[in-house]
């Protein structure tokens, strides 16, 4: 049935139908396109996972609509679920949509399977300068050839409502996982009463859950956020035991709330926003939820997250910066995507979408002019000296569950032994490592010298 639900969106937002062949020639540097004739309008297709800018970007494309001299118009389809699993069934039927939404989790697979469009005879040298400091290999460039620009990035958080700390008697936001645990108790014990509890996680989507929680844990602490051994040139999960250690003991407490297994991030943010839910960890898109999307009267704020001992050896990774929006392969009118593009990568476009609170701007040349948010909470989200972008670790196929799946797997069964089930991930993740630089899909060098200290104030330095 969901198959079959997919196919009828793509047959009604597709771009198959939709397109109209073009004989006119395209510029020299551009790829091949299609154009509808004269007097036709083109319609572009674009289909994003986003749900936190979701009334912004149609705002601004309603303008664009209306005001482009080319005769386009673009219809715009937010997937909150199966956004993956869609855009796969898309191009195995030939009815592609035209722009699409890239992240730091979909971007390799789809330069693999050649979902995506190189922009480079696109790119004037005006945007090459002023997108050229954000360009990261292997996150919007591969083998020399760009195929999304950077807009913003989240900066990682504590989340926290202030109303049950002050019920609880809690001064400030932890600084470390002790105070973290005990915070969490507090929090339940003084509101459980009245369905409070101290702590809560996305755990329908444990790998979700663990990359907006662990990972600024252990960056914060000194070790990558994603399991990679950046000195060694392997993967090491060990760093995640304090931090699954100190997160099962509030499953186990009764610090979290109920149900956080079957829990996605919206029914949390739900939950949060009705005063239910005293922390979680999160991205800086929560300024945008509270203001648009869960309006909420409740009195919260965001620090930064605790480290695992309280001292901080490292700096929060600045995530999902390096791209926004891609043209399809599949595209029949790639020019006209690229125009639209354009427009969407505007100064205007992109600073704009920065202070109304929807991201930080992750384009020092928007940063360095854009205002900043007026919108409640946005201070706490702000860049510091202690964000920064890390070096991705290498993306590998395991066989069997992912980390987080592994690490939810022991916090729920409460058996078996979290040193096996981290013996388990290293050689799992390290034999699909090996096998990946075998094959030649990565390359890994080992940086003994890798200093996280040296990673703090960067972000602010550009």
């Amino acid at each position: 049935m969901a198959f079959i639900l997919i196919l009828s969106l793509i047959a009604c937002s597709g771009s198959g139908d939709n397109k109209q062949e073009n004989t006119a020639s395209s510029p020299s540097a551009a790829p091949e396109s299609s154009q509808a004739p004269s007097g036709d309008k083109i319609k572009l297709v674009f289909w994003t996972f986003d749900r936190h800018d979701s009334d912004f970007v149609k705002e601004v494309v309603d303008r664009y609509n209306s005001t482009n001299p080319d005769n386009i118009e673009v219809e715009v389809t937010s997937m909150a679920e199966n956004y993956v699993q869609s855009v796969d069934i898309a191009f195995s039927s030939n009815q592609t949509p035209d722009i699409l939404r890239p992240n730091q989790d979909t971007t390799i697979p789809f330069v693999k399977k050649g979902y995506l469009e190189p922009l480079d005879g696109y790119l004037t040298e005006e945007m090459k300068e002023k997108f050229g400091p954000t360009f990261q290999d292997q996150v919007n460039q591969f083998d020399g050839k760009t195929y999304s620009l950077p807009n913003f990035g989240y900066t990682l958080r504590l989340i926290y409502n202030q109303d049950l700390f002050d019920k609880a008697g809690i001064q400030k936001p932890p600084t470390s996982l002790e105070e973290l645990v005990a915070t969490a108790k507090a929090i339940t014990e003084a509101g459980k009463a009245d369905g409070q509890y101290g702590f809560a996680l996305n755990f329908k989507s444990p790998k979700s859950a663990l990359d907006r929680s662990a990972r600024e844990i252990l960056q914060l602490s000194g070790y990558d956020g994603f399991g990679f051994d950046i000195r060694q040139g392997k993967f090491d999960f060990s760093p995640y035991a304090p931090i699954i250690e100190a997160f099962k003991q509030m499953k186990d407490d009764g610090s979290m709330l109920p149900g956080v297994e079957s829990l996605d991030i919206d029914p949390l943010r739900a939950q949060f926003a009705q005063g239910k839910i005293g922390m979680y960890l999160s991205y800086s898109a929560e300024v945008g939820v509270y203001s648009n999307q869960f309006p909420t009267e409740i009195n919260w704020g965001a620090a930064q997250a605790p480290s695992i001992d309280g001292t901080v050896k490292g700096a929060a990774g600045f995530a999902n910066s390096g791209q926004w929006l891609a043209i399809s392969s599949g595209s029949k009118n790639k020019e006209a995507a690229w125009k639209f593009l354009t427009y969407m990568y505007s100064d205007d476009v992109l600073q704009t979408y920065h202070e109304r609170g929807l991201g930080v701007a992750a384009v020092p040349a928007i940063a360095s002019k854009a205002s900043k948010p007026d919108i409640k909470n946005s201070d706490g989200f702000m860049l510091t000296e202690y964000d920064a972008l890390w070096p991705l670790p290498p993306a590998v196929n395991i066989q069997g569950l992912d980390y987080g799946s592994a690490f939810l797997k022991y916090m729920l069964e409460g058996g078996g032994s979290l040193d096996q089930t981290i013996e388990d991930l290293n050689a799992r993740y390290n034999d699909a490592l090996g096998k990946a630089v075998a094959s030649g899909e990565v390359k890994v060098t080992p940086d003994p010298g890798f200093d996280p200290l040296k990673l703090q104030g960067t972000m602010l330095a550009q």
